[in-house]
This record gives C-alpha cells, structure tokens and sequence, in this order.
C-alpha cells in the first residue's frame, strides 16, 4: 500500500468517484493549431511505455487479517506516519501463522498475462519490514514463517520463463525498525542496502524498482543507493519516489535516476513529456479485504483507455488470499479487461496518447497515422470532437461495426449505430493523411451551464468550473494535479459589458502567470485585457469597458492544479 496522504487535496479515488469521473458530460473545443507531437521515447523507456498495462501486487501476513498493510500496525516510531488498529505486537506476530500452501507463482503470472498486462510489480518489502524473501540482513522474512519458501523467487522464475517483465516494490521506509529516520539511521541504510543488494543481484534480470515514500523525511542515502542499484541492474527502470519528501508532490521527478512519476489511485492529466504511471487498486484497499467491493470490467477498461490517452500508463493493483491465490472474483474482472484487449489492444499497447485529451466522454490514443478515439459515453449515434488538423482518409470501429465521419474547419462528427456501441469503450480508428505524431494535443472542454473549463480535477462536477461562479466561497473549480496550464471560461447569453474581474485563488499563489481574456462573438478572436502573475487569495483588476460574449481566466504557468474559488465578473450597469 502507497502512502495515502500524498494525494491532492488529500482524497482517494473511490469507486464511486472513478465512475463519476468517466461519465461528466463534455462538449467540444477549438483545435489548436501548432503541430508538435508526443516527446520522443528513450530506447531504455521504450518496452515500458508500449506496455501500457501492468499488474501490482501487496501481499503479506497482514492479508490474514483482512486490513491494510502496514496502515494497519498501530505505531512503535514517532517519525512515521502510521497508527492502525492492530497492536503492533499483535502485527508483528502475524508471520508466525502465515502459511500460503496455495501460492502458485505461474498462475499469478497466468492471470496477469490473460488480463492483457505486459508487466508485474511485487511488494517485495513493504513498509511494516516484512521481507517476501530469505534475507541475511533480517529474521523478518518468508523463512522464518511456516511456508519458508521465497515468495520472490519463485515469481521471478515464473514471470522469466513466460517472457513477463518482473519488477520489485520496495519501501525504504521501515515502520517496524527503532533505527529509522533516529540518529542510528546509519546502521538501517546498512541493512536497506543489504537487502537492495539481495533482492536485485539473486533473481535474474529485474526489470523495474518502485520505491515508496510516506510524505517524511527521505534519509535513504539516495546517492549511495542509487550508486547501489543502477549498478546491480543497470537497464532496470525506477519511479520516482525515493526522493520524496514532506512537501513534495507523487508528480515530481527529483533525480536523474527517475525514470518516472507516479499518480496514485486517480488518473493523471496528459502529460506527453515526462513518463508517468497512475497505481490504483481494483478493490477498495491495496492488501485483500474480503467481500470487498471491486472496480467492474467496464471502470478498469476506461481507467486504461484514459491513462492511455493521457500518455501515460496505469498499474492495476490486486491483493492476493492468504492462501496465495488471486481471488477468482478478481481473476474474473482481470479476464473480462483481457477480452476487451484481444479486439482492442491497437488503441492501446505502443500508442501515445493524444491528440484528443482525455475527457468525461472521450479520450484518443495514436501510433503512425492512426488516431484511435475511445468514446466512453455516447448521446445517441453520434459524438462532436473538436476539429482534427489533419484529414481523415477512413474510420472504423475496432471489433465489429461500421463508422461514419464527417469533417469540417470546426468539429469532426462520428457516427456509429448504437447496436455497435461498446458498453466498456466503444473504439474508433481513423486514418489520416499525416502522421498523428505531428499532432499538437487539442484540448476537451468540461461544461456545466455557462462555465466551461480545459482541466476539471478528476472530471468531478464537485470541482466543476460553474463552482467558480457560484458565489459561494465553500465550492471551488479545480484542476488535476500537476496541471501547469488551464483556462475557466464564462460565457454569456447576449454580448454584455464588462469593466472588471475579482479572483479569489484556493491555494494562493499556485498560479504564476495568467491573463484574462475576452471575446465579442462565439467564433471571435480572443482579446488579452489583463496579464499578471500571481493571482493569490483576493485578486482585483480593473480596465476600460469592453464587450464581452465570454470572458475567460487563462492560466499560463502554476506550481500544481490550479483552483479557483470564486471569479467575480464587473458588469457596466
């Protein structure tokens, strides 16, 4: 299990809100006109980006409880963040009993190959101490319970022989151990990289690591340990997260060593620059919780297609029984989101995302002069996109069905009949005259009555930009994490003159460079009236009248998401 607390705004993406966040309604915005595609992919970063897919795995004593892992242990060290419910020597006993006589490490690498996955990532140490195999630096280990066998042994041999890229989680942070983060913190890095050691120079090739943080402070002797690893495992990749600490973001890359970053349990926002992975769990926590409710085929097929369309990709998290098996109700969900696969992996494995970006209704994916178009919910036969600046040849619907296209300077309309329409994600291929990668990303537009916006956080209507004109101080727009560029737009029924706009920022000072923005008609030119940078907790700006038919807030550069809690229009009475 990830830290909870580095979430924005400190929320999980319940199941509840993942299919709220897919079915927002969206409306069509004006295609941008620059040609610059996707950045180029490294040759190291290559088989990962195509993968697209992978299956992450927490697992461990604690799953004979049914509660989380390591959240659970109630605390022994006041420089960590955890205070569960079970005592910690309670917790730390469990392995005592821990016995999975039905762990199959072939058939967990069964069930993620038929899931479509591509990748497997293992917490091989999470962050209670409690090592998934023998280990010379700590008792704490698989040996000492009644199974004794190597848990990650056994899975990297399977994962070899069936050609599955295997990588390891492994949290720095040790919550059981009295040395960490104290001023003995020296003899834990000792331990830590004799485990490092262990875990990346006797099991083969290791394809990934993926480190963990808890929002405190990072003394893990990154230097040293860096050194350590790329030694040992010199193609493997890393996340992001050794790095991290108190005030820094699960969206930041603070080392050369990272290969990429990591949102987690939501959706990135698009990002075709710098590699990102979305971790989420299928059920409701991270280790197995019996009777859990689970993410159905249709959420876990929209998850993919948006992280895809995003550029990015998304690692899908199960917790193994005690008994070591994938509990079939899972193993299910994973076949159903292989089946989708089998048709529509085109759209998916070696894509880029873009150049539509993901939206409530939409997102698209791209690989040559294809652009794939993922409708996630349909109004009818047809759906409105935002121009494509570049000319469709053909469009066909992947699986089975028949498209029609019309194009025009504004909007590029598909149509397939609804006994064609896909109940997970109904995916369109068209072909160009160009290559898709020349593309520029074209903004989706969320609208709710008046207000529309390029970014709402998660496509949540409880972040929806009307709630920046609702006069209410309470409500806010707001944008996804790590969103740098953004606009809020009002629009309005006939043209009206305007002499000012009052802004009252969320997080003050997130935002470092804006204007605000006017045009006369719907189809006018945008007019910059006011450029500034920071807009902070109580913004004023005043200027000549002028005729507005929409006004728009038009962030330039912000530290993260942007979020407004209130934009007060001046009206000429």
């Amino acid at each position: 299990m990830i830290s909870n607390h580095a979430l924005p705004l400190g929320q999980l993406l319940t199941l509840s809100a993942l299919a709220a966040a897919l079915l927002v309604a969206a409306t069509p915005a004006v295609a941008q006109k620059k040609t610059v595609g996707p950045a180029p992919t490294s040759k190291k970063m290559a088989w990962w980006r195509d993968a697209r897919f992978g299956l992450f795995i927490h697992w461990g004593p604690v799953s004979q409880t049914g509660q989380e892992i390591s959240w659970s242990r109630a605390n022994s060290n006041p420089h960590c963040p955890n205070n569960g419910n079970i005592p910690v020597d309670v917790y730390d006993n469990l392995y005592k009993t821990f016995d999975p006589t039905e762990f199959d490490a072939s058939a967990w690498v069964d069930v993620a190959s038929r899931a479509g996955m591509k990748y497997m990532v293992l917490t091989a140490k999470h962050c209670d101490g409690f090592l998934l195999w023998p280990s010379k630096a700590s008792d704490y280990n698989i040996s000492s319970t009644p199974y004794q066998k190597d848990i990650c042994g056994a899975l990297a041999d399977a994962a070899h022989k069936k050609k599955m890229k295997i990588g390891w989680y492994y949290s720095p942070m040790d919550w059981r151990d009295p040395d960490f983060r104290t001023e003995k913190n020296p003899a834990f890095i000792d331990r830590m990289h004799t485990e490092l050691h262990e875990l990346l120079a006797n099991y083969g090739k290791i394809d990934m690591l993926w480190f963990d943080w808890d929002c405190g402070d990072p003394m893990y002797d990154q230097a040293n340990t860096y050194k350590l690893v790329t030694k040992l495992q010199a193609k493997m990749l890393i996340n992001n997260r050794l790095d991290l600490g108190p005030h820094d973001s699960n969206r930041q890359l603070l080392s050369q060593y990272a290969s990429y970053y990591t949102p987690e349990q939501e959706l990135g926002a698009y990002d075709d620059t710098t590699p990102w992975e979305t971790c989420m769990t299928l059920g409701e926590q991270w280790a197995w919780k019996p009777n859990e409710r689970l993410k159905t085929v249709s959420t876990v097929v929209r998850a993919l297609a948006s992280c895809a369309g995003g550029d990015g990709n998304l690692l899908l998290n199960v917790g193994p029984m005690p008994d070591g098996r994938i509990e079939p109700r899972q193993a299910e969900i994973l076949n159903g989101v292989g089946e989708w696969l089998k048709t529509h992996g085109d759209a998916i494995y070696g894509t880029r995302g873009g150049p539509y970006k993901p939206s409530p209704n939409y997102t698209s994916t791209r690989k040559g002069n294809t652009v794939y178009v993922h409708v996630l919910n349909w109004t009818g036969d047809a759906i409105q996109l935002p121009a494509l600046p570049a000319r469709v040849l053909k469009a066909e619907v992947l699986g089975d069905g028949t498209a029609a296209f019309e194009q025009s300077a504004n909007a590029l309309t598909l149509t397939v009949p609804s006994a064609a329409h896909d109940p997970n994600d109904t995916v369109i291929a068209l072909t160009l005259d160009i290559s898709a990668m020349r593309l520029a990303p074209i903004d989706s537009v969320y609208a709710a009555g008046a207000a529309s916006a390029s970014n709402v956080y998660q496509n949540s209507s409880e972040y929806g930009p009307d709630k920046a004109f609702d006069g209410n101080d309470a409500t806010r727009w707001a944008t996804d994490g790590g969103t740098k560029e953004a606009w809020l737009q009002r629009d309005y029924k006939t043209p009206t003159q305007i002499d000012g706009v009052n802004i009252k920022e969320a997080y003050a000072n997130r935002v470092a460079s804006f204007q605000i923005e006017y045009r006369s008609s719907d189809d006018g030119p945008w007019i910059s009236i006011f450029q500034g940078k920071q807009i902070g907790a109580d913004f004023h700006c005043r200027f000549d009248p002028v005729t507005a038919k929409s006004v728009r807030l038009k962030v330039l550069d912000a530290s993260d998401g942007p979020t407004i809690t209130d934009v007060n229009i001046q009206t000429v009475e």
